[in-house]
């Protein structure tokens, strides 16, 4: 089931391609987006065929996704994808801290003028962000701003030309209440602790929940 590109992305359902997004104006996203080549096709098809299960379903049913089928969607993206990415396939070129820092300094940037950031982490090899855009500024845009500075910073470090840096697709999930949001800010920051690079989520210097 495909949802048309609205002409105005402020609310609306839609697809990029592979992954559906929602769009609600003046709400938050959790955000996953990766390095290029970090997550094999085997996987990609078969999160795809359950997700197109759960959209059939409602189709013919006659509803709109139920927040359980949603929740659902969630689940199998962190459930199956999160660990291939946190086994660390691919290539890992965030661990490189000058490219960490550049991604940090992208995420940072417009942080209280197209965006209101709330939490992120980077990890090797792809980035978890909570944020809610500002006034016009479009979740889509705003991700793109971000992949293109680093990438061609990122490119300059790494001698690589091409444009081929991180994945063209992210992955996004509306933000629906003030528990499930604490619950997000909580998954993200407690990810590098999951991952085994540190022990304490305020140990990982590429995140929001870092103490120095």
């Amino acid at each position: 089931m495909q949802y048309p590109l609205p002409d105005h992305l402020g609310t609306g359902q839609y697809t990029r391609g592979f992954l559906p997004h929602v769009r609600v104006e003046g709400k938050s996203y959790f955000v996953t987006f990766r390095l290029a080549g970090t997550l094999p096709q085997k996987v990609l098809l078969q999160y795809q065929a359950e997700r197109e299960s759960l959209f059939d379903k409602a189709e013919r049913d006659g509803q709109k996704l139920s927040w359980s089928e949603r929740k659902r969607l969630f689940e199998l993206y962190s459930e199956k994808v999160e660990s291939y990415l946190d086994a660390g396939h691919g290539d890992c070129w965030l661990n490189d801290e000058r490219i960490a820092a550049i991604v940090a300094g992208a995420l940072k940037h417009f942080d209280g003028q197209r965006y209101a950031l709330t939490a992120w982490v980077i990890m090797p090899n792809h980035i978890h962000v909570i944020l809610r855009p500002l006034g016009n500024h479009q979740l889509h845009e705003i991700l793109k701003s971000w992949k293109g500075y680093s990438s061609r910073e990122a490119n300059k470090i790494l001698q690589r030309t091409g444009d081929g840096f991180w994945e063209r697709e992210y992955y996004d999930h509306l933000i629906h209440t003030d528990d499930e949001k604490a619950a997000m800010i909580a998954y993200v920051h407690e990810n590098p602790v999951k991952a085994g690079l540190c022990s304490q989520p305020e140990d990982w210097k590429w995140s929001s929940a870092h103490r120095a």
